[in-house]
């Protein structure tokens, strides 16, 4: 399919319908063994005889993969070793969760984890706390942060130094790698998911999309950004980036988050709100059409929004199980030329506990698109002079048994898959590809006059 030939048309249609607020799907016990399973083989495959998970607040995804919780306030580790013997180091406010644990291990209590100024009860020296029997030596050591570094120096550690130091003097430098790859990597253990995986991920997915949507129709010039920052949060859940909602010129004095900047006809505005498993974002202009825009703005729907929406219909009618990142990668750099729409980023990457786990779309990637892989569709226009479009949200690739097992397993959220296909495909006019489900209904619905509430962007028929 030639996509320049593709036509777009911003047109009178129908908003998805709203979905009934759904209930959280907690990880089964069955699933914490697979992913516990999962992990020790890999291990073993790659020669680890011990593995150690660093964890803060911020970067714990790797370690609440095996654990189902993360250590508020405080750093931790968990240490496997490959016959199965787990260790927990923990600060102080966290010891009361090590019973709660879903994967059973022997708890050491570091109170150098804990906060500035607490009790330290005479704690040993760090280096006596973390012993050399909690490090089996038998081969090497692996060191889980969360970062890859681009896999090409395994010896670079985003760990604190005080740990990292005190590892090598148990395990000696030569013995110590970067194992995040085991998780993360082009075949790590966290990029494909099942059943129940999916569905506890879908939650967070579709709150972003109940809550997108939901401020995208009640957004009114004079409203100002913690009021749309208050619909885009919702129901006490965490939100894994920071919710955005900043009209007119942004990070002015170096601020992320919403203020009491009220909204003005012609502003362009940003929208965005992340759960785990499911970020929505929108860019647009706060405009009734096209005679609202800055005068130098008014192609905005043929230099930016248009080309946007084809390569998003090009990611969603074309990647299937099978395809290589490079395919991918390539394929966007065909619909939409990165010289001339100023994207640089990877158009498309993980998502799971966090909004970015990594991505497997790069120049020369062959990282095979599997099953069970979840995906932010996440192209970024930047062309000089024009503001930037978006319709984000995610997806996950299924094949004829996973659909099948979703639909025996969890009918009702196989029923928000189909409904979810049958808007795309017949409102939106996008020939969705047979191997992929939208996680979310607001993906990839596009108001670019966000104040014309009846219009979106649609391929015209």
């Amino acid at each position: 399919m030639n996509y320049k030939e593709k036509q777009v048309e911003l047109s009178p249609i129908p908003a998805p319908e709203q979905e009934q607020q759904l209930s959280p799907v907690l990880l089964s016990d069955e699933t914490m063994k697979q992913r516990y399973e999962k992990v020790l083989k890999e291990m073993k495959k790659q020669g680890f005889s011990t593995v150690v998970i660093y964890e803060d607040l911020e970067h714990g995804s790797n370690f609440e993969y095996l654990t189902g919780f993360l250590t508020r306030f405080e750093e931790a580790l968990l240490i496997l070793h490959d016959d199965g013997t787990v260790y927990y180091v923990l600060g102080n406010e966290n010891l009361k969760l090590a019973k709660h644990t879903r994967l059973k291990g022997e708890v050491i209590h570091c109170p150098y984890f804990s906060l500035p100024n607490q009790p330290m009860y005479d704690a040993e020296n760090f280096e006596e706390i973390l012993v050399n029997d909690l490090f089996n030596k038998e081969r090497k050591t692996g060191l889980v942060g969360w970062k890859l570094f681009t896999g090409r120096d395994n010896k670079l550690f985003d760990l604190p130094y005080y740990i990292v130091e005190t590892i090598k003097q148990h395990v000696g430098s030569e013995n110590l790698v970067n194992a995040t790859s085991l998780f993360i990597g082009d075949n790590g253990v966290r990029t494909t998911n099942n059943i129940n995986e999916i569905a506890h991920y879908e939650f967070g997915a579709v709150l972003a999309s109940a809550q997108i949507l939901e401020t995208l129709d009640l957004l009114e010039v004079g409203k100002n950004e913690m009021e749309l920052g208050h619909t885009l949060t919702s129901s006490g859940q965490p939100n894994n980036v920071v919710t955005i909602a900043a009209t007119g010129k942004r990070f002015e004095q170096a601020n992320l988050y919403p203020t009491d900047k009220v909204v003005s006809l012609g502003d362009t505005l940003s929208l965005t709100v992340g759960y785990k498993g499911g970020l929505q974002s929108r860019s647009a202009f706060v405009a009734n059409d096209r005679t609202d825009l800055p005068t130098n703005q008014q192609a905005y729907l043929e230099k930016v929004v248009f080309p946007y929406f084809k390569a998003v219909t090009a990611w969603l009618e074309n990647v299937h199980i099978g395809m290589k990142g490079n395919e991918l990668y390539q394929l966007i750099e065909e619909v939409l030329p990165k010289n001339q729409y100023g994207w640089h980023l990877n158009p498309g990457h993980y998502v799971a506990d966090e909004e970015w786990m990594a991505s497997p779309v790069y120049p020369n990637s062959e990282v095979v698109l599997k099953s069970g892989m979840m995906f932010q569709v996440d192209i970024i226009p930047s062309i000089e002079g024009m503001p930037g479009a978006s319709a984000e949200g995610g997806i996950v690739l299924a094949d004829q048994q996973l659909k099948t097992d979703i639909k025996d397993n969890y009918p009702k959220m196989w029923t928000r898959f189909e409904k979810r296909r049958k808007y795309v495909t017949e409102i939106l006019g996008i020939e969705l590809n047979e191997d992929i489900l939208l996680m979310g209904n607001a993906t990839p619905y596009l108001r670019p006059y966000l104040l014309d509430k009846k219009s979106a962007v649609r391929i015209k028929k």
